[in-house]
This record gives structure tokens, sequence and C-alpha cells, in this order.
């Protein structure tokens, strides 16, 4: 049996990337495989400080609640980490949506809206501005009136509606919200 030197056990590659890794690192390793997909997705490890872990939360809910669970969240790391942990803080401070190009929201262009009109519409310039707010109001119930022509109106209130939130919502946004707030 042969008797190796401190300095040529140290010297090993394995040994070499397991001292130069830092506690953090190898906590970020396992921490999904350890706590699991779901709370994994609502959490990410932000530092150790005096082996007391500091956990970012999405939100305050869930801080609260693996608050309840740090003590068999701690047995579960400490299994896989070298130095013990003593605790975990769980807070929202320091959470930074993941950039997830799937669960993004898309933008619509305006022509996606409901309330989209149509290019048949094209937004008219007065020539010169009215001087009488009578006449502003004569002109733009005008063209309020050539906007409505020709669209169908909604089933509660009558009034004209884009076609498009007939689609949607069956009657116009309007009415939509009254179903919608009323509902609450």
């Amino acid at each position: 049996m042969s008797l190796k030197s401190v300095n040529d056990i140290l010297s090993l590659p394995e040994i070499q990337i397991l001292l130069h890794q830092q506690p953090l690192q190898r906590l970020l390793k396992c921490w999904e495989s350890v706590l699991g997909s779901a709370i994994a997705a609502h959490t990410q490890p932000l530092s150790i400080q005096r082996d007391v872990l500091r956990v970012a939360t999405s939100s305050a809910a869930w801080a609260q609640n693996l608050t309840f669970e740090r003590q068999r969240l701690l047995v579960k790391l400490n299994e896989k980490l070298p130095d013990p942990l003593v605790d975990i803080h769980f807070s929202t401070a320091g959470w930074k949506r993941p950039q997830d190009k799937a669960n993004q929201q898309k933008t619509l262009s305006p022509c996606e809206h409901p309330s989209y009109l149509g290019d048949e519409i094209r937004k008219e310039r007065d020539r010169a501005p009215t001087k009488n707010a009578n006449a502003a109001f004569e002109n733009w119930a005008k063209k309020m009136q050539r906007r409505s022509h020709n669209l169908p109106v909604c089933p509660q209130c009558q009034s004209p509606t884009p076609p498009g939130e007939i689609q949607r919502w069956g009657v116009c946004s309007i009415c939509a919200t009254k179903q919608f707030s009323s509902s609450f």
C-alpha cells in the first residue's frame, strides 16, 4: 500500500474542482433535483452567508409556505452539501422573472385586437381646428357615425361593436367588462 502526500491528493483534478467550487454553485447544481421542479420554478437561491441560504421567491405566498417547510428542505439540502446549512430565509426580494420564451405573453399587433375596426376605416385629419365646442362635438359625432356604419350591434346594449369583440365575448367590450366584474 503506497501512501500519497497531501499535495499529491490535492493536485487530483476532481479534488481541485471541488475545492474551487463555491457552496452556492454546488447548491445550484442540485437545487431542482432536491426540491423538485414545482418549487424550483418559483425560487432562486441568491447567496449563502454564515451558513444561511437566502432564497428569492416569485410571491409572498411561496415565501410563507416554504418558510413553514424550511426544516424539511434543510435536511434534504444538507444531504447533498459538504458544508451543512444552518437556516434558509425566503423572501420576494431579489426575484427576477425567468426569461422563459414559452411563458412570455405574445404582444398583439393592433389589427389582432378584438376592437380592431379594419383597414377600410381611415383616420381622418381635421383640416382646421374648430373653435366652437358644439362644432367640434358635431364633427366627432359625424366621424363616429361613419365609423360605426356597417358594424354589427351588441346583442345586449345594441351599440355598434367591432366584429372581433362579438366573436370573442359575444357582446361589446363594455358589456363583457360588466359581466366579468359582476361574476366576482
